[in-house]
């Protein structure tokens, strides 16, 4: 947001980030928002957000691992050949789907987030990426 001047920012784990509130966390704002959204547009939550879902989400997946240094550094060397990010955890961009892999800041959690084109795409891959979590 910093960089690029954006109005907004989110995360997979429910946190909303708004340039006009200090680029702090609110998700009393972003309830507020969608809450308005919601009531002008007539309809339904989902017929909201069905233009929004363009691909299958994971959703966070948390699972305990004796190291999460060793398992992202693990999956990081699986992928060595796409393009890959360690600006929070792990990303790695695949064109078609893309996974974030990072350890909890509270909990000794390695959290996997993924997105791919259609649900079945995204369980296959999510199991890929955790067939990665152990030796």
């Amino acid at each position: 947001m910093a960089e690029t001047g954006a109005a907004f920012g989110g995360e997979h784990s429910a946190h909303y980030y708004f340039r006009d509130n200090w680029r702090a966390d609110s998700g009393l704002i972003a309830a507020m928002v969608v809450l308005e959204r919601l009531s002008r547009s007539g309809g339904t939550l989902s017929q909201l957000l069905e233009p929004l879902q363009r691909y299958a989400a994971s959703g966070e997946i948390n699972t305990a691992v004796d190291d999460t240094a060793a398992v992202i550094d693990r999956v990081a060397a699986a992928y060595a050949d796409q393009h890959q990010d360690r600006l929070d955890g792990l990303t790695v961009d695949l064109g078609d789907w893309w996974f974030n892999l990072r350890p909890s800041n509270t909990e000794p959690l390695l959290r996997l987030n993924l997105e791919a084109p259609t649900r079945d795409e995204c369980d296959a891959r999510v199991a890929e990426v955790r067939s990665h979590f152990s030796t």
